[in-house]
C-alpha cells in the first residue's frame, strides 16, 4: 500500500477518535481544520443542525498567501471575523487528526487573536 495512503488512514482513524469526544453545538459549534499540500480550510459548525455556519480557505481571492503559516493565520482571522459577524464567540477546536503544530497552530493563534475562545 502507498505510503501517503496510510499517513491518510490514521489521520482519518486519529480524527475519528476525537470526533467521538467533540461535538459542535448551536452555543459551542466545532471548529473543524482541513488541511491540503496547498491549501488549509476552515468551517464553524452546528453538529445538532447538521448546518455549516460560516467557513473560509486559503483558496479564496481574499487570501493570497496560499497555504503556508501565513496564510493560515489569514484564514485563522479570517474565520474569526465571520464567526463573530455570525454570532459565534465560543468555539470547539477540531484540529482533524492533524498534529497542533505549524500550520494547524498559526490558523489556532489567529483565531485567538481575532476573538474566538476556545
Amino acid at each position: 500500500m502507498n505510503k501517503n495512503v496510510n499517513k491518510d488512514l490514521r489521520r482519518t482513524r486519529r480524527h475519528g477518535g476525537l470526533r467521538k469526544r467533540l461535538s459542535g453545538t448551536p452555543d459551542r459549534p466545532r471548529l473543524a481544520v482541513y488541511k491540503s499540500l496547498k491549501h488549509i480550510h476552515v468551517q464553524v459548525i452546528d453538529d445538532l443542525a447538521g448546518t455549516t455556519i460560516t467557513a473560509a480557505s486559503s483558496v479564496e481571492k481574499a487570501i493570497d498567501k496560499g497555504g503556508n503559516k501565513e496564510g493560515a493565520a489569514a484564514v485563522g482571522k479570517l474565520i474569526a471575523e465571520r464567526a463573530k459577524k455570525a454570532g459565534v464567540t465560543a468555539v470547539a477546536f477540531d484540529r482533524g487528526g492533524f498534529r497542533f503544530h505549524g500550520r494547524v497552530k498559526a490558523l489556532a493563534d489567529a483565531a485567538r487573536e481575532g476573538g474566538l475562545q476556545f
